[in-house]
């Protein structure tokens, strides 16, 4: 199994990177901050303005580290990375299985059961601790409606009809959101908003996602697929599709949940956002704690449902990635979607 290497985020504004011997070093204000050795990191985030060395990015680049540029909210910019490196064959199967509607309808209808269970698995989770009847009520038929939808996905012949089952399923979903947090500091979701988020919760959820998308993108490749060409999503230039894909079945479990915890225990207040027009964004101080606790939810250790071996929660997109890759192959007749019970 992969060895799980750390992601580097550089928050604070105007810092510096540069390499020195096999480090990666920090500087602010001219003054050396930090120094991490190439073999500990997997990818390094920037957040707004810094800057960094050009021997620093043909560094990384000969060290497969991958540098992921977003602005000061976490809006994705643009991504450095070294040379392809997947296998090419791999590749011309997953090209290939991109036309073979037979192929995208039996793994788009995998992922999106194991998308709508781990939903189910929340709402369920949520109201077995409600300590409010009408909530606990509310959440427990909402379960009841995923599942009725899940039953769906059998009669759908075609990917259009499965993305009608996944858009009732997603607004099922988080038309319970609002259940599930316990209404610390005036925090509510009210309704999915994404560009841009219009509160604090969507803000957050919109900042997490992106954190995935990268880890789910970075596996992908590692394993030596093409991020881009995906089943469920529809191919468009620079969209990371079969990234998008695949995280799809983690954002429940893996995002929601984490953000959930972070409002309902009160590690985030009014004071970790500001306002931009109508848009609601983490300002530093916010996206250091999300970051904080993301790094350290990474870390746990959980028991893979399908492989049954224990990991840390930061490698599932990789594990992923790899037993997609398998599909690709025909070492595995299906794919195993990820369902955290």
């Amino acid at each position: 199994m992969k060895h799980m290497l750390e992601t580097m985020y550089i928050m604070t504004p105007e810092s510096y990177l540069y390499h020195r011997n096999d480090n990666i070093c920090i500087s602010i204000g001219g003054e050396e901050k930090a120094s991490v050795p190439v073999n500990q990191v997997e990818s390094i985030v920037f957040f707004g303005k810094n800057s960094v060395s050009t021997s620093l990015l043909s560094f990384c680049s000969k060290y497969n580290i991958t540098m992921v540029f977003l602005d000061m909210y976490g809006r994705f910019y643009g991504r450095v990375c070294g040379p392809v490196s997947g296998n090419v064959l791999l590749r011309k199967k997953q090209y290939q299985a991109v036309d073979d509607d037979a192929f995208s309808c039996r793994l788009v209808r995998d992922i999106l059961y194991g998308k709508i269970y781990n939903g189910k698995n929340v709402l369920m989770r949520y109201a077995r601790t409600s300590k409010e009847l009408e909530k606990e009520e509310h959440l427990y038929q909402g379960a009841e409606t995923l599942s009725n939808i899940a039953k769906k996905l059998d009669e759908c012949q075609t990917v259009d009809s499965m993305r009608g089952v996944e858009g009732a399923a997603a607004t099922a979903y988080f038309s319970r959101f609002d259940d599930m947090l316990a209404g610390q500091n005036g925090f509510h979701f009210e309704t999915r908003s994404r560009r841009p988020p219009l509160n604090e919760v969507n803000a957050v959820l919109s900042f997490v996602y992106t954190q995935l998308t990268h880890d789910m993108r970075s596996a992908l490749e590692t394993v030596g697929l093409d991020p881009a060409a995906g089943y469920l999503h529809t191919l468009r230039p620079g969209r990371p599709s079969l990234a998008l894909d695949l995280m799809e079945e983690l954002r429940a479990p893996l995002c929601d949940r984490f953000v959930l915890s972070l409002f309902n225990k009160g590690q985030l207040s009014q004071k970790d956002f500001e306002t931009d027009c109508d848009a609601v964004f983490l300002n530093e101080k916010g996206r250091r704690t999300v970051i904080n606790g993301w790094r350290e939810r990474k870390q746990e250790q959980i028991l893979h449902p399908f492989l049954k071996e224990k990991i840390p929660i930061g490698l599932i997109p990789y594990t992923q990635a790899m037993l997609f890759a398998r599909v690709l192959r025909g070492d595995l007749d299906c794919y195993p979607p990820f369902v955290w019970r």
